[in-house]
């Protein structure tokens, strides 16, 4: 595995990413490959002091840093460290890790969900080529644990070269927009069915009613 994509274990760096200003500066340097905090100030919704301050907590922890200038040299450009990253849960994990671990999942999910939303809402506005492209799928499948690792790494394999790292190193098609692809894999855990009411629990429900004062009256 690429170092650049090793799964996060540092909790305090998985406590500084779990943050939707910094998540939307991430997610838009990995399209455009390099910025300015005033130009991500812009997409994550924030000042640009603010941007330069989440830009620094995330150098701290290794996920920014400074990028090649450009022009005259005055503006700091920052590009991202890694390819991606990936969150994997050990049975040996602190609490403490743990924790970071969940905290950041939320917030990538949030973030996924929002977008989600956001492209539903105005799916109709798209052009038709958009609109038949579009596809929100889910599917109940029957596979060995193998066979789920062998699926995720033929996605894998799929989607990498559609990458906008790829793409801005090999040429972007024109018509060309940023896609979303949120891809979970997991085994289905069972779900729990609360037990049918028990004889008794009828009867109590009916004496609780018997009890309640009539509404009204003289």
């Amino acid at each position: 595995m690429s170092e650049r994509r090793r799964p996060l274990s540092d909790p305090k760096a998985m406590r500084a990413l779990a943050h939707p200003a910094r998540l939307a500066m991430i997610n838009r340097l990995a399209v455009v490959g390099s910025a300015t905090a005033t130009e991500l100030a812009e997409v994550a919704g924030v000042t640009p002091s603010a941007a330069s301050y989440h830009l620094r907590m995330l150098a701290k922890y290794g996920f920014v840093e400074d990028a090649p200038p450009r022009g005259d040299g005055r503006e700091r450009l920052w590009k991202n460290v890694r390819d991606g990253f990936s969150i994997e849960y050990e049975p040996g994990d602190a609490l403490e890790t743990r924790a970071a671990k969940q905290l950041l999942i939320d917030a990538l999910w949030k973030d996924q969900e929002d977008a989600a939303r956001r492209a539903l809402a105005r799916l109709e506005f798209e052009p038709e080529e958009w609109r038949d492209a579009t596809a929100m799928n889910s599917a109940t499948l029957l596979m060995t644990a193998q066979e789920l690792k062998e699926l995720g790494e033929r996605i894998d394999e799929l989607v990498q070269p559609y990458s906008a790292g790829s793409r801005r190193q090999e040429g972007v098609p024109e018509g060309a927009r940023v896609v979303q692809a949120h891809i979970r894999l997991f085994p289905s855990p069972e779900r729990r069915v609360p037990g049918l009411p028990t004889e008794d629990h009828d009867r109590a429900r009916g004496e609780a009613a018997a009890d309640r004062p009539e509404e009204g009256g003289a």
